[in-house]
């Protein structure tokens, strides 16, 4: 039976009132005196990971359907460890560590940690720490990526005895087009409940133009709360641009100099990928190219007009999964050897449960409340994965957690739905395991994966030992005395992917498959990467009963010197 998936309810605050002591006061900070979800983000998702059937789940009427966790009908718990109103958002290390001592006690299958903070060796890292002593009672853990791409080498949780996951989009879209006055259209993304008349064309400026005179042309082009003069933006539809304050925040400066609509461009660094935000007022979100082709004709117009479409909720998007340019990217930081992300899942336009406490669009200015509402981020795409893991352990509930994650990451997909390798939404070039690890997660294959690659907790501590760890470092991750070998070899760490940082000659791995379903005979099929040679002994291997493990090698040969190469 499914106990628990997710991990942020009540919980002390010891970490939070021993950092900031006499701050600390429940009428300046109101989620001290409840367990309520007061930003939507944990009821996001929670309801993503095991929620039940929900009909007519929709947002402002948009994306209309059926909803349901990965795992419904699970029983979860709730470990509270933020704070937001305290500083940029306080999860200190300690209340995080006394959820992970509450997890285990109740005896919770599964951990789904929607949270992290830039990479740090492990002994320095809470999550990490934590998370070892969940997967040493036999809970998968499992946490996001990071929203800190498509930058290399910002992915974090990058333990190996975590489950990471990075973030892809899906194949339904919500399309609003700005029609141009030149009769040009430009396909945007929007969740905006209000309309403008159809074929109405409206004065179209940008923010620079519409700029209070105190204000710099670069605030007002973002359109940064009160940098817009409401003498010049009455009644026109207004080109922001992205970067700066928060996104919707520049629908509301545009709301409140009396705009009736919104233009959102992509700066260059945001670049082709656009997404759908729930608007206070008219508005589309477009992507670099498309922002460029709008300001150049906004230049070349002595009155340049334009009308915004109603939103319109497309399904089978072509090609899809492609990988969002936020989700973060490997390399590890902290161990290159172990490939980072493990894998991808829907991360871009998810529609979950959101708290009634809080507007859809976050703001202080936005009244609304809504029952359901669609993220973004490696938080959206982490549950989508705890809610498999949880299905997993309800048909197989004597694996560990090591298996678990290998059936997933090896029965993962790198095609998308033109059987195509995925792509790289910030390139739109072929995406790499760097940014999916072992690829995009596909739930049904992940049922019967033939094979596992297992691990126990004494070959986590053994890769401690390899990483130098002493028998103090090892006192945070094991009350008993662990004796490292006198040798390790990380090619003997028994990962589901293989990683080399630098390849400057021979190197060889060993594996071992343990078979977890009928007996049968499995052949090594080779893509070797440009400029490696590789090789598998044996190159068959026949299992005969169910639990059987043998052993094979992998060689890869450089035909020239491959650094910072990922196999």
């Amino acid at each position: 039976m499914r106990k628990g998936i997710e991990f942020l309810c009540w919980h002390p605050y010891i970490g939070l009132a021993a950092s900031v002591g006499d701050q600390l006061n429940s009428s300046l900070t109101p989620s001290l005196s409840t367990g309520r979800d007061l930003d939507g983000h944990v009821s996001h998702t929670l309801s993503t990971a095991a929620s039940n059937f929900v009909p007519g789940a929709n947002v402002f009427g948009h994306g209309n359907g059926t909803a349901s966790g990965g795992s419904p009908a699970a029983r979860v718990a709730a470990y509270k460890v933020c704070w937001p109103e305290v500083g940029d958002g306080a999860c200190m290390d300690a209340d995080i560590l006394a959820a992970f001592d509450a997890a285990i006690s109740n005896g919770v299958d599964v951990l789904s940690l929607s949270i992290g903070g830039p990479p740090a060796e492990y002994f320095e890292d809470g999550i990490a720490i934590g998370s070892f002593h969940a997967v040493k009672n036999g809970i998968t853990v499992v946490a996001s990526a990071g929203n800190s791409g498509p930058t290399p080498g910002t992915v974090s949780n990058v333990a190996s005895w975590i489950f990471t996951i990075g973030a892809s989009t899906v194949d339904r879209a919500f399309t609003s087009y700005s029609t141009l006055g030149n009769k040009k259209k430009i396909k945007g993304m929007s969740l905006s409940a209000t309309i403008l008349p159809r074929r109405k064309y409206y004065p179209l400026i940008t923010g620079a133009s519409t700029k209070l005179d105190d204000v710099s042309e670069v605030d007002a082009n973002l359109c940064e709360l009160d940098s817009l003069d409401p003498r010049k933006a009455k009644g026109k539809i207004v080109v922001c641009l992205q970067g700066g304050g928060g996104t919707t925040e520049k629908g509301v400066a545009a709301l409140q100099a009396g705009a009736v609509g919104m233009i959102l461009t992509n700066d260059k660094e945001s670049g082709n990928e656009a997404f759908p935000f729930a608007h206070m007022l008219p508005a589309a979100d477009v992507n670099f190219i498309d922002g460029q082709t709008i300001y150049a004709y906004i230049n070349a117009t002595r009155k340049p007009t334009a009308n915004i479409t109603p939103v319109k909720t497309v399904l089978g998007i072509k090609p899809a999964p492609s990988m969002a340019a936020f989700s973060s990217r490997g390399p590890s930081f902290i161990d290159p050897e172990i490939l980072k992300p493990d894998i991808s899942a829907p991360g871009v336009g998810i529609i979950a449960a959101f708290s009634l406490a809080s507007s859809p669009t976050g703001s202080k200015f936005d009244k609304r409340r809504i029952p359901f509402n669609l993220l973004f981020g490696t938080s959206m795409a982490c549950p989508h994965v705890s809610g498999v893991v949880g299905l997993l352990k309800t048909l197989y509930p004597l694996w560990s957690p090591a298996a678990i994650k290998s059936a997933i990451m090896t029965t993962a997909r790198t095609l998308d739905n033109e059987e195509q390798p995925m792509k790289d939404s910030s390139t739109n070039d072929t995406a790499t395991p760097f940014a999916y690890g072992a690829g995009e997660v596909t739930p049904n294959q992940a049922m019967d994966p033939g094979l596992v690659y297992d691990l126990t907790i004494d070959d986590y501590l053994n890769y401690l030992c390899g990483r130098g760890y002493n028998t103090s470092l090892l006192k945070r991750f094991t009350t008993k005395p662990f004796a490292c070998p006198k040798s390790y070899s990380l090619s003997d760490f028994n990962y589901p992917s293989i990683s080399l940082s630098e390849l400057s000659g021979e190197v060889t791995v060993t594996r071992r498959a343990k078979n977890v379903g009928h007996p049968g005979t499995y052949f090594a099929r080779i893509k070797s990467p440009t400029g490696v040679s590789v090789s598998v002994k044996p190159e068959t291997l026949t299992f005969k009963k169910m639990g059987e493990e043998k052993k094979f090698v992998v060689t890869f040969h450089p035909m020239s010197h491959v650094s910072d190469y990922d196999l």
